[in-house]
């Protein structure tokens, strides 16, 4: 197991990434915060805070469940039972400026199927992507905007991300 980022490491690169997008988007009146779940929640409803110091408002949160867009959810040779959990977005997506935000990324499906459920909700202005952890080997044409770091981490390798809320302790490693 090596260590890529402690949570010291974490919170500056939160601090770094909510600054980027205060610089580039301002005061853009329809910005809004969408978590994809589990730990890219975490990490939407941090930068949603930090956003709205930087920005002195209150910017609209909210959590999207991708289970169901997912394209490996009917493989058959998968063995686990995919659980279904809620999307909570509480606000018209309608001409908003979306700030996606997910853990890591790797092939690029999560975003897509992200994606997916989004314009199912309706049709954003734009659609910015944050992730703490870019590990390259996209399979799909998808890059993030907002990147904490960028490590190429070999294919039989995985990248964990472990935060206070979910796991009592702030890392993320390669294992």
């Amino acid at each position: 197991m090596k260590i890529l980022l402690d949570e010291k490491q974490i919170d500056q690169i939160l601090d770094r990434i909510s600054s980027n997008i205060a610089d580039d988007l301002g005061s853009h009146k329809e910005l809004v915060v969408i978590g994809i779940r589990s730990r890219g929640e975490i990490l939407a409803e941090r930068l949603c805070s930090k956003l709205g110091r930087l920005l002195g408002k209150e910017i609209p949160f909210g959590t999207l469940d991708i289970t169901l867009y997912r394209d490996d959810i009917h493989d058959p040779a998968g063995d686990i039972q995919p659980q279904v959990r809620t999307t909570e977005i509480d606000f018209d997506i309608h001409k908003t400026t979306i700030l996606l935000v997910d853990d890591v990324l790797h092939t690029g499906r999560s975003v897509r199927a992200a994606l997916d459920a989004l314009t199912d909700l309706g049709r954003p202005r734009t659609i910015r992507l944050a992730v703490l952890v870019d590990r390259g080997s996209h399979e799909l044409p998808i890059h993030a905007d907002y990147v904490g770091i960028k490590s190429e981490v070999a294919e039989e390798e995985s990248v964990r991300v472990q935060l206070k809320e979910t796991d009592q302790i702030e890392q993320v490693t390669v294992e």
